[in-house]
């Protein structure tokens, strides 16, 4: 299955992942691109360079959760294949914990419904590796208990069976990503995994390093273009269909060790750094299994790379000037 020619909607476009998702997309040649965001998390500038590169770019701001709104669209743009990334975030649920879990779930159950309606031809859901928990074994393949701590976790667990329970009865055409800790250019600081950029700001503000907790907890990074890859990967691969896969390294990175890293990139490895209370729903232990996305997508990202932290922090420190 190719996306070329496709007329294509990534919902949540305009944010880390999804904006680096619409930049991959342009170079498949669709026939149409479009991009629903409420610029919760989203900015503009994500897409600046989307733009240049594909001028017909469409952009709707609005709540991907609203059925009525959402079916005008797809039926507007003729929508095929529906990449869904737009999500309320971890921290947002610690404060708002309602609203995130309708909207997330909402968002899912929009898609699957349109889906069922035949307004959409394929449904490619994003899922999170936060709905496993702390890992109770290693590496964390897709049979993994899912023992969810935030209300945010629990959303994105939800949300993953909506979309296995119309697979299964109305038999959509859709299959789940589960991404691990993404990490690259254009993250936003306020998220949990935006340790990268919330290292950055303190060293360029002269502040010690706040590492929450023992710095032992650990993540699967994986690279943003490579977790985009892996959609398109997903979409072309059709026994990926009614399967949740995980896109990650199959290797873990404590963040003691990401931290000392990034303060060699950036030219101060004697930065101090302080330790601070653990943050409320913590993660101990994120690591991948790959061997389903090995079988079924033909693509493992690489291990974290100095390679790519330093085209990160590059990127960033670029933004501060």
């Amino acid at each position: 299955m190719k996306l070329q020619g496709k007329s294509i909607l990534v919902t949540g476009g305009a944010g880390f992942i999804g904006s680096h998702l619409v930049d991959r997309l342009i170079r498949e040649e669709p026939a149409r691109l479009v991009v629903v965001d409420n610029f919760f998390l989203g900015r503009e500038e994500n897409l600046a360079e989307a733009r240049k590169s594909f001028p017909d770019l469409k952009i709707y701001r609005l709540d991907a959760s609203d059925l009525a709104a959402m079916h005008q669209v797809v039926q507007a743009e003729q929508i095929e294949v529906v990449f869904n990334l737009a999500v309320v975030p971890l921290p947002t649920s610690l404060q708002y914990p309602v609203w995130t879990i309708q909207t997330n779930v909402g968002i899912a159950t929009t898609f699957c419904e349109l889906a069922r309606w035949g307004s959409i031809q394929t449904l490619i859901h994003c899922s999170s590796s936060e709905a496993y928990g702390t890992a109770q074994y290693v590496p964390m393949d897709e049979a993994h208990p899912q023992a969810a701590i935030t209300p945010y976790a629990a959303s994105k667990a939800a949300a993953d069976q909506v979309v296995l329970s119309y697979w299964r009865t109305f038999s959509i055409d859709a299959a789940i990503l589960r991404p691990f800790n993404t990490f690259g250019p254009r993250q936003n600081p306020g998220t949990y995994a935006g340790v990268i950029p919330v290292v950055i700001q303190r060293v360029r503000k002269g502040l010690p390093v706040e590492i929450h907790g023992t710095g032992e907890q650990t993540r699967d990074f994986t690279f943003v273009r490579d977790t985009a890859e892996a959609f398109v990967r997903c979409y072309e691969q059709e026994k990926s269909r009614g399967r949740v896969i995980n896109v990650a390294t199959g290797k873990e990175t404590s963040v003691s060790e990401l931290v000392s890293r990034l303060l060699r990139i950036l030219g101060m490895p004697g930065h101090p750094i302080v330790h601070t209370s653990p943050r409320p729903g913590d993660v101990m232990r994120h690591c991948g299994g790959v061997h389903l996305a090995r079988e079924l997508l033909g693509f493992v990202p690489p291990a974290l790379s100095d390679e790519h932290l330093e085209e990160t922090v590059a990127w960033y420190l670029s933004r501060e000037r």
